[in-house]
């Protein structure tokens, strides 16, 4: 009998292909939508209260970012989604979170998925899809919950900041999967950072009881990172080679730079994966250099107890007539043997380097 599958982030066995059925985790989450509408002489900033309220700016001649903020609100994507025809599956793969980082063309839009990474106040790493959908003069933009690495992007639009007010919908793309990527920079410094300070605690010995632990979890961490970043690659590098009518030439430097950073970020990510492995080496060879240690100072107390054991085992025998019994200073004798012994074993070890 097949096992039933109950994870919400997994797509449902026999489910409608189209079907919008949010998967995540955030089901109480409060819808939030806000839009920039702007051109070279004005901006606007609006928060909406309802989808409806951003259907205005299809036709328009400006470039406008409308920004949703709570999947669960499956309903509300779905208005949206009509209005701009975007076909059912892109709505499908917008709540659907466990999607990996693509790309998809279609007739007038394309429909562009990717992971945002930043780390909680727990500094725990957290993984969130960010969904874009490019018109020709327009970005949709869909997020699980409010918190982004965005505020960049709002504050050159809203000042007139760089090219963005100059440009088209397709820029306006690119800033924004740029601020995601050069957050992706501050994620794999904390990583660097947390290897750097296993790897000094690791060389001084002091170490807690669960870092092998801590290194699973720092493992774990680098995994999911590079999940969510190496598939971008293959993203970028078709939307630089490729002819679309959405994507101007000369735009398509920029995406080139985004694309250099990704190869940039996977270096290090794959260095940082390798460091990983050695940082567990490294912390097995230590715990086996302090058992070797360990070991080679009861085998030398043990080698040095054993001779002097022998000798009083022989002379704790109840036999009468043992020679040295009678003698008035046989117990005198015997000690200084043992201790003639014991300072013979121990420089006998030392210029062997045993000890």
């Amino acid at each position: 009998m097949a096992k039933n599958i109950s994870h919400r982030s997994k797509k449902e066995l026999g489910q409608i292909p189209g079907s919008v059925i949010y998967t995540g985790k955030k089901p109480e989450q409060e819808l939030f939508i806000e839009s920039f509408d702007y051109n070279k002489e004005h901006c606007i900033v609006k928060e909406l209260n309802s989808v409806e309220e951003g259907f205005e700016y299809k036709h328009t001649d400006s470039i406008t970012w409308i920004n949703l903020n709570g999947l669960n609100h499956v309903n509300e994507i779905e208005k949206l989604g009509i209005h701009y025809d975007l076909h059912p599956l892109v709505l499908e793969d917008i709540v659907n979170i466990s999607q990996r980082p693509k790309i998809d063309e279609y007739d007038d839009y394309l429909f562009v998925v990717l992971k945002m990474l930043y780390y909680d106040e727990n500094e725990k790493i957290v993984t969130e899809q960010v969904s874009f959908v490019l018109g020709k003069n327009y970005v949709l933009s869909f997020q699980e919950s409010e918190g982004d690495v965005f505020d960049s992007v709002r504050d050159r639009i809203r000042q007139a900041k760089g090219r963005v007010r100059n440009m088209q919908s397709d820029y306006l793309l690119y800033i924004l999967i740029d601020a995601i990527v050069d957050h992706y920079f501050n994620v794999i410094e904390i990583l660097g950072d947390k290897i750097e300070d296993f790897e000094t605690a690791i060389f001084s010995g002091e170490v807690d009881d669960d870092i092998s632990q801590k290194i699973q979890n720092l493992k774990r961490e680098i995994l999911r990172v590079r999940r969510a970043i190496f598939p971008l690659r293959e993203v970028i590098n078709r939307i630089e080679k490729n002819e679309n009518k959405l994507i101007q030439k000369k735009t398509i430097t920029y995406y080139r730079d985004i694309y250099d950073h990704l190869i940039q970020v996977s270096e290090n990510i794959d260095i940082y994966r390798e460091m990983i492995w050695s940082l567990m080496d490294m912390y097995m060879t230590t715990i086996s250099n302090k058992m070797n240690e360990v070991m080679k100072v009861l085998t030398i107390m043990a080698s040095i107890f054993i001779p002097l054991t022998f000798i009083a085992g022989i002379y704790g025998m109840n036999f009468e007539y043992i020679p040295e019994l009678q003698y008035k200073y046989s117990y005198f004798i015997l000690w200084g043997v043992m201790i003639v012994m014991f300072i013979g074993m121990l420089i006998y070890f030392k210029r062997r380097k045993w000890l």
